[in-house]
């Protein structure tokens, strides 16, 4: 069975600064002595076992040890209310990694799933801002970071990272998140955005 998934990808993580996660490919320690995550998925197109997937909104909620290699992670997924039970069926065989794409390569990280819900959600994306919130009890916002000479956003590459190997870096001015059993909340902490694509 072939698959695709593609859009905007946006991510706040708990750390103080560019989340060496990334940049390390797992191999360097958050900068807190945990690691909690969301990263939101907006597919413009898609399609998994014939159920068309564009317009779904998804965010996957993290909470892991510093050391994200060290696995034992705790995973939930918040879809947005529009979602049908069918896409939510398929996104959950996605989700298990049973059907390949980057969720195959990091199952073997996780070791609780606390299933998926249901909320409200916004993406809000305006020239170099965004502004993410899930229900009223997930809100962060941010803006892309650039190059003060060239005005042209600043990015990393070449790491290994479920939304791809480019990211652009961003300055989350504000969060405060509580879902699914996880939270923290701070200013100035790591996010990233890009567009993504997967596929099996």
């Amino acid at each position: 069975m072939s698959w695709f998934l593609k859009g905007d990808y946006y991510e706040n993580c708990s750390c103080t600064n560019t989340c060496p996660c990334t940049w390390s490919s797992m191999s360097a320690p958050a900068t807190n002595d945990y690691c909690r995550a969301n990263l939101a998925f907006k597919v413009s197109e898609g399609e998994v076992n014939g159920i068309n997937m564009s317009g779904l909104v998804f965010v996957i909620i993290i909470d892991s040890p510093p050391l994200m290699s060290d696995g034992g992670w705790k995973v939930g997924v918040v879809v947005s209310e529009s979602t049908t039970d069918e896409q939510m069926g398929a996104l959950g065989e996605v989700m298990s990694g049973d059907i390949g794409g980057p969720a195959a390569m990091l199952k073997d990280m996780i070791g609780e799933m606390l299933g998926m819900e249901r909320h409200p959600v916004s993406i809000d994306a305006k020239g170099n801002d965004f502004h993410i919130t899930i229900g009223q009890s997930f809100e962060y916002n941010a803006t892309i970071i650039t190059n003060p000479m060239t005005e042209e956003p600043v990015k990393i590459v070449g790491m290994m990272h479920p939304a791809g190997d480019e990211l652009t870096l961003a300055n989350v001015h504000k969060s405060n998140a509580s879902i699914m059993g996880v939270s923290f909340s701070g200013e100035n902490l790591s996010g990233y955005t890009s567009q993504f694509s997967w596929a099996a």
